[in-house]
Formats: C-alpha cells, sequence, structure tokens
C-alpha cells in the first residue's frame, strides 16, 4: 500500500487521472527468494561451469535472478540459466537441499561463493 501526500486538491485529481490512464509507469521490485553455497564447481563439456550449490535458507526458482557473492562482495548479477536435481530439471529446490545451478553467461564460479536468488515484479507507481 502506497500513501501519497498532497497539499492542493488538483494535484490528486491529475494524479488520479494518470494513474488510470497508464501514464505513470510501473516500478520494479525485488522480492529475495533465498541463498545457496557453492559447494563443487563441475566443468560440463557444451554447457560450461555448474555449480553444485546447497540452499541454506528460502528456495530457488527457475529463471530468477541471481547475484553471485564472493566474500560479500557482488561480483555478477544476471539470470538463472539451469535448475537441476541431480539429473533432471526441476522448477525450484528448497532449504536444505542440493542443486545444480548455471547462470546465463557467466562461468567464473568458485567454491564458497553464495549465491543470492530473487524476483523483480511489477508494482503501479
Amino acid at each position: 500500500m502506497e500513501i501519497r501526500y498532497y497539499s492542493i486538491i488538483y494535484q490528486v485529481a491529475d494524479d488520479v487521472e494518470q494513474l488510470v490512464r497508464g501514464k505513470i509507469a510501473p516500478k520494479h521490485r525485488e522480492k529475495f527468494l533465498g541463498y545457496a553455497e557453492i559447494r563443487k564447481v563441475f566443468e560440463i563439456t557444451k554447457v560450461g561451469k555448474v555449480a553444485g550449490c546447497y540452499i541454506t535458507e528460502g528456495v530457488v526458482k527457475r529463471g530468477c535472478g541471481v547475484r553471485l557473492l564472493r566474500d560479500g562482495v557482488v561480483i555478477h548479477e544476471g539470470d538463472l540459466s539451469q535448475l537441476k536435481r541431480f539429473k533432471d530439471d526441476v522448477k525450484e529446490v528448497a532449504k536444505g537441499y542440493e542443486c545444480g545451478l548455471s547462470f546465463a553467461g557467466y562461468n567464473d564460479l568458485r567454491e564458497g561463493d553464495v549465491v543470492e536468488c530473487f524476483e523483480s515484479e511489477l508494482v503501479p507507481a
């Protein structure tokens, strides 16, 4: 819920009109999903590097946004290209389970890195 303050009634009318007509662009908001710790990095032919991970908090969903953290610093932000549990493609993996992750266009993965997963959602302005 958003609260807006106005001192002039005409500004309220203009703002409502713009909202109705869709002239105020929606904003992107991130929704935290979970953390995964990279335990092992595998080199797969034709795929590149795949991170063997353990989900330490929340869930990881296929197609979500990811941030790769090394020593607490974000070194990459992008998209999750594959999510596997054993050899099967899955939609999500929950806390306490292991999975394989690969990142779209990024291969600098190391053991001990942390993957932060999130979803972006549009909210009205």
